[in-house]
């Protein structure tokens, strides 16, 4: 089963805990120079850093704190990234995704337009693994490049039969080959968002959750098949292998729920679809967040194929 990811918000009495993270995590990256700013930080900063406009995150995993991350707001439409932080021994499990995943989905709630960050020249494999989360170079700065991400347009689904047609609509714009990561609790709506694709694309059959059988494949009357997964139980990437999508990933559109860090390698471009849901369960209204991620989505406007029929409400 993927290892669960916790994220809370940080306040300034988390400063200790945050430093401490933020130079376990740097300190094992290779040395660069001049070093890196984070391993300088004293706990006065990080708790300022924190009192400032903007917000820090924490991530747990299995009970223990593994990551966090700064967020400052230059501005009302951008917000920039600092000190995204990983314990050595926790890599790999998806902590930085969840971290700046999630707070990309707040920031655009709050009406952000761009997430932007700092990644050193010297680390050319982290610059690496921001291009393939969907951030690109904006602009050259002392010791390395501004790398940007714009941000998602909430879309408000007020009722199941909404998110429905949500999928439906989505699916005219999907085409074979296409990869979709899918996340939102238990509820949130993902069956019902994938049985709307599945009637968009002409899908065959009842759609249900594969959650026993892992893995489901919808043949197609009129487009690409589907083929839809459920990952959570899976522990890692090699249990994803084992599911052999390689063989009908060029040609049908697969729907992975729980897919981010396993199944990103069966594409170099993806489609990462979030579902929130509110606080007050009696409310049925989900947020959907919709980013493209790779160069199958560089320069395709969502907001313009979908809202413009969609709308915000």
């Amino acid at each position: 089963m993927s290892p669960e990811i916790s994220l809370r918000f940080a306040v300034p009495d988390d400063a200790a805990l945050l430093l401490n993270i933020i130079r376990q995590a740097f300190q094992a990256r290779m040395p660069i120079d001049p070093p890196a700013e984070a391993l300088s930080d004293t706990e006065m900063l990080v708790s300022a850093r924190l009192s400032a406009p903007g917000f820090g995150v924490i991530a747990t995993v299995d009970g223990r704190d593994v990551g966090c991350l700064l967020v400052s707001l230059p501005s009302p439409e951008v917000a920039m990234l600092h000190r995204v932080s990983v314990l050595p021994g926790a890599r790999r499990l998806g902590v930085a995704a969840a971290m700046v995943r999630d707070s990309a989905y707040l920031l655009a709630d709050q009406g952000v337009r761009q997430l932007r960050l700092l990644a050193r020249s010297e680390l050319p494999l982290v610059q690496q693994w921001w291009a393939q989360h969907g951030f690109t170079p904006l602009a050259e700065a002392p010791l390395g490049v501004i790398m940007k991400i714009d941000l998602p347009h909430p879309i408000r689904v007020p009722t199941a039969k909404a998110m429905h047609l949500l999928g439906v609509r989505l699916a005219r714009v999907l085409r074979p080959g296409d990869l979709l990561l899918l996340s939102g609790e238990l509820g949130a709506g993902k069956t019902t968002f994938t049985q709307g694709l599945g009637q968009g694309l002409g899908a065959q059959g009842q759609i249900i959750s594969p959650t026993f059988v892992l893995s489901r494949l919808y043949r197609s009357s009129d487009g690409p098949d589907l083929v839809h997964v459920d990952a959570y139980r899976l522990s890692n990437p090699a249990e994803f292998d084992d599911l052999d999508l390689e063989a009908t990933a060029a040609t049908a559109v697969t729907v992975v729920e729980w897919g981010m860090g396993f199944a990103e390698q069966l594409n170099s471009s993806w489609l990462d679809v979030q579902i929130q849901m509110p606080i007050d369960i009696a409310d049925q209204t989900r947020t959907v967040y919709l980013v493209g991620v790779g160069e199958r989505w560089q320069g395709f406007d969502l907001e313009e194929q979908l809202f413009q029929e969609w709308g915000n409400g």
